[in-house]
């Protein structure tokens, strides 16, 4: 195979991509709406892998989360506010509910912490950072 080309003719590929469209909205990120299109995306695939980085559609996760945090790196910003404030700004701007964060913490738990009820813990801040891609102080 010559290094310059892909394997395959382009009619082929493109085929393929409109089929893959056709059942996986996969698109760059140029504005909120594609934004939250991706992130619906991610959390789907996300519910898919249930931790299984030796899933097929484990590197389609990777790829999926990586749009979302360039378009995150540019584009999102977190308010400064008290630490529950800013997860309730995250949890609607991901389009996420308190269930969607049940590896980090318990619903009832988030619903204490938002409804101020409760403070958010190290780990728990720890993680959320994780899981939004941010400086765990915005959490504590």
């Amino acid at each position: 195979m010559n290094a310059d080309r892909l394997p395959g003719a382009f009619p082929d590929i493109a085929q393929s991509w409109s089929a893959l469209q056709s059942q996986l909205p996969l698109i760059p990120i140029r504005n909120e709406q594609d934004y939250q299109t991706m992130v619906r995306v991610a959390n789907s695939l996300a519910d898919h892998l249930k931790g299984d980085e030796e899933d097929p559609l484990a590197n389609l996760f990777a790829i999926v989360t990586d749009l979302i945090e360039n378009w995150e790196a540019s584009n999102v910003t977190i308010p400064k506010a008290e630490p529950r404030e800013v997860l309730r700004h995250l949890l609607e701007t991901h389009g996420l509910k308190q269930k969607d964060l049940m590896g980090i913490a318990s619903p009832t738990v988030v619903s204490d912490i938002l409804a101020g009820r409760r403070a958010i813990s190290k780990k728990v801040a720890k993680a959320l950072a994780l899981r939004f891609h941010t400086d765990v102080s915005a959490f504590l």
